[in-house]
């Protein structure tokens, strides 16, 4: 956090941005990896592999309680923004290219999303951080956090040069759920349209509101599972014919152990939770402090309604009879409580909004890092395919946004 964003600019409209997630995340690994260090080694690392699960939770709830915040603003932004999220499904198409490319079960984690904070999480609890899904969401998240605002930048700009597609429906599909990527988009955009550039923001930063918002939703209901099917057809006929070890992944093996197993609800399993979102949420409230000078205290207690609602999320889990995932129920306490009107909702927003999410995903990434290493070799595997992986990825869900967004607004008679 101290070192901040870091631009690099290679032209005028194609910037490249470091944040300090990525480093993070890089730290945690290097801590890992570096052969003289003692203290972070294959026990650390499965600590944090447990941690995560809880941690992801944090990330839900902050996404949730911004929710219920915008209902307002979610129900005024009209259809086209509404109905061009569905473009996210634009990601599918990059499935068969892995599978060409000799990828198997990480397609699923690959090509579901845009594998940003969110749809990391949300593969980590649904498959297990050892899983190849995992390994696959993964490595497009670093690829994208690396490449990924440099790459949009040049597809808007030429996308907008060369595509009867109103600069409206790019702005829309500029909001993918990434703030960096949304930035570095709607820069080439605005240049190309100067005259437009406030109504472009306007419906940049609303797109970019519901992707945070209901991203989460789009991936666990629809695209997960359709690229769960979409697997599960094509596999037969593309790709190695070779059944890889993979296939036979045991989810509940990773998920049974004492830092992460859902069966179970007790007190020592409470303590450990509370014990480990204390000491995060301090270190987010230090994190936030000198990245976005907010005060500590403010931050600190923030944090602590998160960490209750995540808390009371993952309890319930345990003990609702229903196969429910407690992203679900912290999703759901999340936005009920910042409702505009709840009796909560006042007191709650105005703490929570002094956390900033950049924040929370930066702490969370050098867990990440960390526990990363056990897989360190497996993880290498990706390599150069990745990187072909995640341009489609982004190129996906671009145009899947911009093509949806430019019908709607035409049938609806706004353009």
């Amino acid at each position: 956090m101290s070192i901040g964003v870091i631009e690099i600019k290679l032209t005028e409209t194609i910037q490249i941005f470091l944040l300090p997630l990525l480093y993070a995340l890089v730290m945690g690994l290097a801590l890992y990896l570096a052969k003289p260090i003692k203290f972070v080694g294959s026990k650390q690392s499965k600590v944090a592999e447990g941690a995560m699960v809880l941690f992801i939770g944090v990330l839900i709830a902050k996404l949730a309680i911004s929710s219920g915040q915008s209902l307002d603003s979610i129900y005024n932004v009209g259809p086209a923004l509404i109905l061009q999220q569905f473009g996210d499904l634009g990601t599918l198409i990059a499935l068969p290219i892995a599978l060409l490319l000799g990828f198997r079960r990480e397609v699923i984690g690959m090509t579901s999303s845009i594998c940003r904070e969110p749809n990391l999480g949300i593969i980590i609890d649904k498959y297990g951080f050892k899983s190849p899904e995992t390994r696959g969401v993964l490595a497009i998240f670093v690829i994208g956090s690396i490449i990924g605002t440099a790459f949009i930048s040049f597809l808007s700009s030429i996308c907008a040069s060369v595509l009867p597609i109103h600069p409206y429906a790019f702005a829309m599909a500029s909001g993918i759920g990434s703030a960096s990527m949304n930035a570095a988009s709607l820069a080439s955009i605005s240049h190309l349209f100067p005259a437009m550039a406030t109504d472009l923001e306007a419906f940049a930063g609303c797109s970019n509101l519901l992707s945070f918002c209901f991203g989460i939703y789009m991936c666990i209901f629809v695209s997960i599972p359709l690229a769960e099917k979409l697997y599960g057809f094509l596999s037969p006929h593309i790709g190695s014919d070779d059944k890889p070890v993979d296939e036979n992944y045991d989810i509940e093996g990773v998920k049974n152990d004492k830092y992460v197993a859902s069966e179970d609800l007790s007190e020592g399993k409470l303590l450990r939770w509370s014990t480990l979102l204390v000491i995060f949420s301090f270190i987010v409230a230090v994190g936030n402090f000198i990245g976005y000078h907010s005060p500590i205290i403010d931050g600190f207690i923030g944090m602590i309604i998160i960490s209750v609602i995540t808390i009371v999320g993952m309890s319930l889990e345990r003990i609702v009879p229903w196969n429910i995932q407690s992203i679900i129920f912290i999703s759901l306490i999340g936005i009920i409580v910042a409702i505009p009107g709840v009796p909560t909702s006042s007191f709650i927003s105005h703490y929570v909004s002094q956390v900033n999410l950049a924040t929370i995903c930066t702490a969370f990434l050098a867990y990440v890092g960390i526990a990363i290493g056990n897989d360190w070799g497996e993880f290498k595997k990706i390599g150069l395919k990745g990187v072909i992986i995640a341009l489609f990825v982004i190129t996906g869900t671009y145009l899947g946004s911009a093509i949806i967004a430019h019908i709607t607004l035409f049938a609806t008679g706004m353009i």
